[in-house]
């Protein structure tokens, strides 16, 4: 990433500090779009810290330090972080604001404000020091050999894959903005403007996204802050009341927005926009993106789509399960990534990961976000656990899927087999609820862990996420979690179902299926809904321990290994496809 040694990148920056007459300063993890995933010029995080998670902060003072990451990432944060140099945090369990409140007393503290929020200013408001928003990054300027901004091609998302066209999208959405007074919509977030626009991009890792943002108009009309050289013939000729601006003309085109209402996502805007518009007298409405529900809530086409990319997918996925059971065993955890990339990739609509494989052997499949690497990582061993959390970007959809496997030849221990059957249970559990219109995911969320919790067991992450459709691999606004989130799940959602068990040093198991929220064939005076599931592959027979099973979880495992024989059976070469016969076979107990 940087010929600038890690060990020196602590003293760069405070020297920048210095100059600038602040005594710290605040970096989160995100970019300019606060996205999950960024591009190489924007790994800020990682070029200071060497904290390669998806989720973090970094806070940085003349003489202490502290990197704050979340449960997913506990043991990544002792692995590639120097305790030396930094203090590390769980994010929830000791906050920055209580951090900052300790060790900044009287300080003055800089942040970018393009990175952050006026959430997270607010959040760090109030505890004895001056926040001071600064014009030039200090990581920045440190980083001397950083990475210049992508400039990948902005390509049109046909309608046979999109069914709907940006402009009709755009109607519905100036409406929405008629409807609540306001004029002017900041699109900020690059999958909300890719969703819009029905355009595509290869500007970070895994998301098919461009970094650019959008100014949506009353009368339907939006600019689009792009290089016009970007854009390909086909999006510019699909482009229907579009303005192409540099990105260099923003800044003049909110100041022209003075007086008008500009609605914007505080979750997804820098608090430069905010101080820009302020400054322009534009009038301020906060409030949810608007692209976001209609975007979480696929049309029939999408709906189609996702489950066309998943038969696809699930048979890769088969053929990879079939490999690792016969020939798995002496080969790393990187080697067996690729291996299953390979075999997504034999589709001509395949377009990569939807996000890094998590490929795990044994005591690293207990680190819920573990990622191997070249000469780090481990060999599958005969009598060992092995996950695999993977998806796939194809033209139709997205995909996420996890499986774990017993690599045998000798039988599982019991222990073993009883977490991993009631993993098993609170995965069938939630793919099986009926509940009616406006349930919010976080009133799911127990039926995942009631098996675990009877067991004095838990697991420390979300249970489900949206998806995007050749999107966002983790999409909202909902989701499935202990963590209460106001969107209720809607006809058309699709959300992941993953619940898991750690122990660490010894091993992880996670089972997730994708699901899509549909209306119930129940009809009563109440609307309810109902999960479909998208994605089938078997689950290790060896781990499950029948007897924890109740007769209707049972037959619900047997019909969905029926319809995993029945759905990829025909897919599948004729070795594969009888592996598949076995795999698949009812279970008793």
């Amino acid at each position: 990433m940087s010929s600038i040694p890690l060990a020196n990148r602590q003293a760069l920056v405070r020297q920048e500090l210095k100059a600038s007459r602040v005594d710290g300063f605040i970096l989160p993890r995100g970019d300019e779009f606060m996205g999950e995933y960024v591009a190489p010029y924007a790994e800020r995080l990682a070029w200071l810290t060497g904290f390669t998670g998806s989720a973090g902060m970094a806070i940085l003072l003349r003489d202490k330090a502290a990197v704050f990451s979340d449960g997913r990432y506990t043991s990544q944060l002792e692995d590639q972080v120097e305790s030396d140099q930094w203090e590390r945090l769980h994010i929830t369990k000791e906050p920055p604001r209580e951090w900052l409140a300790a060790h900044g007393k009287g300080l003055k503290i800089g942040y970018d404000p393009r990175l952050v929020s006026d959430v997270l200013v607010a959040s760090l408001s109030n505890t004895g020091l001056e926040l001071v928003a600064m014009d030039r990054n200090p990581i920045d300027a440190a980083w001397t050999d950083q990475p210049a901004p992508p400039q990948s091609e902005v390509r049109f998302q046909e309608d046979a894959f999109s069914g709907e066209g940006s402009l009709a999208k755009r109607q519905k959405l100036a409406a929405e903005l008629d409807k609540a007074g306001q004029q002017t919509m900041l699109v900020c977030d690059p999958t909300s403007l890719a969703w819009l626009l029905n355009i595509r991009g290869d500007d970070v890792p895994h998301t098919p996204v461009i970094l650019a943002f959008g100014i949506l108009h009353q009368n339907a009309s939006l600019e689009v802050f792009v290089d016009a050289a970007r854009v390909s013939p086909a999006a510019a000729a699909s482009f229907q009341e579009v303005s192409v601006l540099p990105p260099q003309a923003l800044s003049e085109r909110l100041q022209a927005l003075s007086g008008r209402v500009v609605r914007f996502d505080p979750a997804q805007t820098g608090l430069w926009f905010i101080q820009t518009l302020t400054e322009a007298g534009a009038e301020l409405a906060r409030g949810p993106d608007l692209c976001a529900l209609p975007r979480a809530c696929k049309n029939d086409t999408e709906q189609n789509g996702a489950r066309k990319v998943h038969l696809t997918d699930s048979a890769a996925l088969c053929r990879f399960l079939r490999f690792v059971e016969s020939k798995g065993t002496g080969l790393r955890e990187t080697m067996l990534a690729d291996i299953l990339d390979t075999y997504r990739s034999a589709a001509p609509d395949y377009h990569g990961e939807s996000f890094p494989a998590i490929s795990a052997v044994g005591p690293n499949a207990a680190l819920p976000h573990y990622r191997a690497l070249p000469g780090e990582d481990r060999v599958l061993q005969p009598n060992q656990v092995y996950l695999i959390d993977s998806g796939g970007q194809y033209d139709a959809g997205t995909t996420d899927v996890t499986r774990t496997l017993w690599s045998g030849p000798d039988a599982p221990p019991p222990a073993l087999c009883e977490a991993f059957t009631r993993v098993l249970k609170g995965n069938i559990a939630l793919a099986r609820a009926r509940f009616p219109a406006g349930t919010t995911g976080h009133r799911l969320d127990a039926l995942a862990r009631y098996a675990l919790w009877q067991a004095g067991l838990d697991y420390d992450h979300g249970t489900g996420h949206g998806i995007g459709s050749y999107l966002s691999v983790h999409e909202g606004p909902q989701n499935i979690s202990a963590v209460p989130r106001p969107t209720a799940l809607a006809a058309g959602m699709i959300v992941s179902d993953e619940p898991g068990y750690y122990l660490p040093g010894e091993y992880g198991i996670r089972l997730e299926n994708l699901l899509l929220v549909r209306p119930s064939a129940v009809t009563t005076r109440t609307p309810f809904l109902e999960f479909e599931v998208l994605g089938f592959a078997p689950f290790d027979r060896t781990l499950i321990m029948a007897s924890l099973l109740e007769p209707e979880e049972l037959r619900w495992l047997n019909a969905y290994h029926e319809d995993t024989l029945a759905h990829i059976g025909p897919l599948l070469d004729e070795q594969d496809r009888k592996w598949l016969v076995d795999a698949c076979a009812p279970i008793t107990n």
